[in-house]
């Protein structure tokens, strides 16, 4: 066994002999190169000597003047001396010299780029020895620890032991060939880099062996002696070249995962890779080079969350994205309070980028920013207690980017991701019922004992959801170029988390309506104070003013939502409108406008769909009246208020809406007055169906006609108007065809009976009165489209029609006109309604001086023609068939006549030509 040992040691050691020997013959070859140059220079300095001597002995020419001679060169220092000389300057100091040279264009990307890729692909092709050196070298240490584990040759103290002097040996090495010859030139470039990187992979194995396989040390212990580890290695990292610092970043992120066999990960393990983040950013901060600062992170986040994803709990994950956001924060500016410059990225998104882009640690911090509030958002979490945590570091990192880095300008604006990921969060964790939202509704009040109290989760929810509004607002009040955008997500944050929490986390079942509607109120009372605040601060830009203002009463609108009835809730929304109205009025705040809309879509929500329409059919008139009456006026009032400001948009929603709640209380009001007294309320008469259509009708034609005056409301105005039609189309085709008097199933059916005295009847509301409005609107509505006109006169046309034949046949059939024979007498009226209907459009045709009118009445007394010989000449007999003749004949010529004169009489349509002459 221990030949197999000591075989496998020198199986280990061929490729260390190489090298050594690789940097033995490199070293000669360097210091000959060196002794060469030390000779041509003193040649050079000799020859440059004797020169100067020789023209010296020579006189000047008289027109010049005396050549003055020039100091001979310096022959180069020593290279030894030269290496000491460096060794006493430390080597942050040295970094730093350089770092103003190297300082990168941050107006361009500095990490993700094409060119970046390209040089690393032709950096491995070029020295892929190195990184397979680098790589046997590591992996020796690590296979030392797990080859002693599984043969137990040695007790695992003398393993760990054994590793760790195997790495100090390869820094020891690497430390020797970097003071000879340097890491980052020469032919022995990147070798002391090899053997320290692969030294240190060692050292970091060799601990997490300790403490993850053999626990031999506590987790203190191990977190000492890796942070120990890395302190040395970000010391180096400083020294050497970039490849010293990828390859113990890789090397200590793989560690854990290769020598922990089947042990389960440990928590510590968290603070293991967090220590790896910051041995990277601490070394990028000084030597500038920006992708091993993205290296670090990626590392580490990728590490973390193989722990979370293998069992290592969520509270050393949450610890660990929280810390990570903030190291990214300030090791890169190695400061303790950041103080990253300008611009921030949303200045720089704004102005397109003519300022200049963020600089990199902004860009880092945006990165990690992203990285852990996410994280923070999705980590679910076994218990309660570990989600509040994730709410509560949630809070912690928006503060930490509000109030920490207040001094950094390039951070600014970065406080919204956290604060957007407690949004997300609140909706996820009640969406998907983890454990902090199904503990909270497993604590209803129907579910706990009774004398219990209610769970403190919502009061705690808030609390912080506060925090984060107050440290926004505290960025305001401090002033700056985002201070708008902070103000904005002072008043709008707080609201919203709310408004999450009611839509998804339904608190009242739990804590009752009163407690949580008081949470609610007293938010508001934190906005109406910050409302005061920017009063008192901003002069005549009061949008500051507006926004909290608008919040505060938000907040009173979802408690009054929470408190109050029906009814009382809707009135109390109208009533706020008006409020937001009179305060535009007073201190000229077209930011209410936003609030109003919102309050009219709020109020038509609930008159249309929650308690809706259905609860206005079955509640009491008093209640029904008082709301849509109360709201209505409220809307009037309001639009009254603003009508010397201006504001465009607000009153035409308003006025739109006032319109549309009009139409629905007719709506209401028809259908409550026909329905009996206990009965069901349904539409089952032709009458019916159309006074259900009616208000839409109006609407629309009222829509039309404001939309018709142009404007920016055009848009909204034809959608209403678009809606309005569909409603009103839908109940005069059911009252055209379904319910038509004519299509009754027999004398049973009760609906289909006509009621009224003659004329003024059922049809008339059912048909007469829709036709009539259309060809109203055709009349006043000229300019409307000419395929829209057109349609108001054809369907009014033919609604007017419809209702002319009805009563005709109703004064020959009766109130039921379902019958199915036609009586000569019916006929014989029809034949006479359409000749004096052609008759009545030929005197209008003369009247307006309209040729299209004139034809419209041929072609009707075409009609006539054809019924007369093709229906009448059989279904009329005796002395009303040479009636109807006789008065065709007449009223023919007659009418022939009248038509020449009117041809005559409209100027560009010519009567008929007289015959040819022959």
């Amino acid at each position: 066994m221990e030949v197999l040992l000591l075989l496998g040691l020198v199986v280990l050691a061929i490729p260390v002999c190489i090298i050594v020997l690789f940097v033995g013959q490199s070293s000669l070859r360097e210091r000959i190169r060196l002794l060469e140059l030390q000779l041509s220079g003193i040649r050079s300095a000799d020859m440059s000597e004797a020169a100067t001597a020789s023209m010296a002995d020579q006189p000047a020419p008289p027109s010049l003047p005396a050549a003055v001679p020039d100091a001979a060169p310096q022959p180069e220092p020593d290279p030894e001396s030269q290496a000491a000389m460096d060794e006493a300057v430390l080597p942050w100091d040295r970094a730093l010299a350089q770092r103003s040279a190297a300082v990168p264009d941050q107006n361009q990307p500095l990490v993700l780029r094409a060119d970046r890729f390209a040089d690393l692909g032709g950096w491995l092709r070029d020295n892929w020895v190195y990184v397979v050196s680098a790589l046997s070298l590591a992996l020796a240490g690590v296979f030392f620890v797990q080859y002693g584990m599984e043969r137990g040759l040695l007790p695992p103290e003398l393993r760990v032991v054994s590793a760790m002097l195997f790495g100090a040996g390869l820094i020891g090495c690497g430390e020797w060939l970097r003071r000879r010859h340097g890491d980052e030139a020469g032919d022995t470039i990147h070798l002391p880099s090899v053997f320290s990187g692969a030294g240190l992979v060692s050292i970091f194995a060799a601990i997490v062996a300790a403490r993850q396989l053999y626990g031999l040390i506590g987790p203190e212990l191990a977190f000492a002696g890796l942070f120990g580890t890395a302190a040395l290695a970000v010391g180096l990292g400083w020294r050497y070249g970039p490849l010293l610092v990828a390859l113990g970043l890789l090397g200590a992120a793989s560690a854990p995962f290769l020598v922990a066999g089947a042990a389960a990960p440990g928590p510590w393990l968290y603070g293991y890779f967090a220590l790896i983040a910051g041995m990277g950013l601490a070394v990028d901060a000084i030597r500038r080079w920006a992708w091993v600062s993205v290296l670090a992170l990626v590392l580490a986040y990728g590490g973390g969350w193989l722990m979370w994803a293998g069992g290592a709990g969520a509270v050393g994950w949450t610890a660990m994205l929280v810390g990570l956001a903030l190291l990214a924060l300030a090791l890169p500016v190695l400061r303790l309070v950041p103080d990253q410059a300008g611009p921030a990225l949303t200045e720089a998104a704004l102005a397109d980028g003519a300022a200049g882009w963020p600089m990199f640690p902004v860009r880092l911090a945006l990165g990690a920013a992203l990285a852990s509030s996410l994280g923070l958002a999705l980590v679910e979490g076994a218990v309660p207690a570990e989600a509040m945590l994730a709410f509560a570091a949630l809070a912690l990192l928006a503060l930490a980017f509000l109030v920490w880095a207040d001094r950094a300008p390039g951070l600014a604006d970065l406080a919204v991701i956290p604060a957007l990921g407690f949004l997300a969060r609140l909706m996820l964790e009640a969406a998907g019922h983890w454990p902090l939202a199904r503990d909270f509704a497993a604590q209803a009040i129907a579910l706990r004992p009774p004398e219990t109290a209610g769970p403190l989760t919502i009061t705690l929810l808030v609390v912080l959801a506060a925090l984060i509004s107050g440290g926004f607002a505290f960025r305001a009040l401090r002033g700056g170029p985002l201070n708008l955008l902070h103000a904005l997500a002072a008043v709008l944050l707080a609201p919203m988390a709310v408004a999450g929490i009611e839509l998804f986390w339904q608190p009242s079942p739990v804590i009752g309506a009163f407690p949580w509607a008081l949470q609610v109120i007293v938010l508001a009372a934190g906005m109406v104070a910050l409302a005061l605040r920017f009063a008192g601060l901003d002069g005549e830009d009061k949008r500051r003013l507006a926004w909290a203002t608008l919040s505060a009463l938000a907040l009173i609108a979802l408690a009054l939502f929470l408190l109050t009835t029906k009814t009382a809730l809707t009135l109390a929304l109208a009533a706020m409108v008006v409020v937001a109205a009179a305060l535009d009025r007073r201190f000229r705040l077209p930011e209410m406008g936003l609030f109003i809309q919102a309050g009219v879509a709020v109020i038509g929500y609930r008159l249309l769909a929650d308690p809706g329409v259905d609860w206005a059919l079955d509640a009491g008139l008093g209640a029904v009246l008082a709301v849509f009456v109360g709201t209505i006026a409220a809307l009037v009032l309001a639009i009254w208020l603003l009508r010397p400001m201006s504001r465009v948009v607000p009153m035409g929603v308003m006025e739109s809406a006032a319109v549309g709640f009009a139409a629905v209380l007719a709506n209401v009001l028809i259908l409550r007055w026909m329905t009996p007294a206990g009965g069901h309320i349904s539409v089952d008469s032709h009458h019916e169906a159309s006074l259900n259509a009616l208000p839409w009708l109006v609407l629309m034609l009222m829509q039309l006609y404001r939309a018709n005056l142009g404007g920016v409301l055009r848009p909204l105005r034809l959608a209403i108007a678009a809606l309005a039609a569909v409603l009103a189309a839908a109940g005069l085709a059911v009252a055209v065809f379904p319910l038509n008097p004519l299509f009754s199933f027999g004398p049973q059916d009760v609906a289909a009976w006509v009621l009224g005295p003659l004329v003024l009847d059922s049809l008339a509301l059912a048909y007469l009165l829709p036709g009539l409005l259309l060809l109203a609107a055709a009349w006043k509505l000229a300019s409307l489209h000419r395929a829209l006109w057109l349609g108001f006169v054809v369907l009014g046309s033919g609604l007017s029609v419809l209702y002319v034949g009805l009563e005709i046949r109703r004064v020959w059939q009766g109130d039921w006109l379902g019958l199915g024979i036609v009586v000569q007498p019916e006929l014989y009226s029809y034949t006479l309604a359409l000749m004096l209907l052609g008759a009545g459009l030929l005197y209008q045709a003369i009247a307006r001086r309209s040729a299209l009118l004139r034809r419209i009445a041929m072609a009707v007394i075409a009609v006539v023609v054809a019924k007369v010989f093709l229906i009448d000449a059989a279904g009329l007999t005796g002395l009303t068939r040479v009636l109807s003749f006789l008065g065709l004949g007449l009223s023919l010529a007659g009418l022939a006549w009248l038509n020449r004169w009117a041809g005559q009489a409209v100027p560009g349509d010519p009567a008929d030509p007289p015959p040819p002459q022959t």
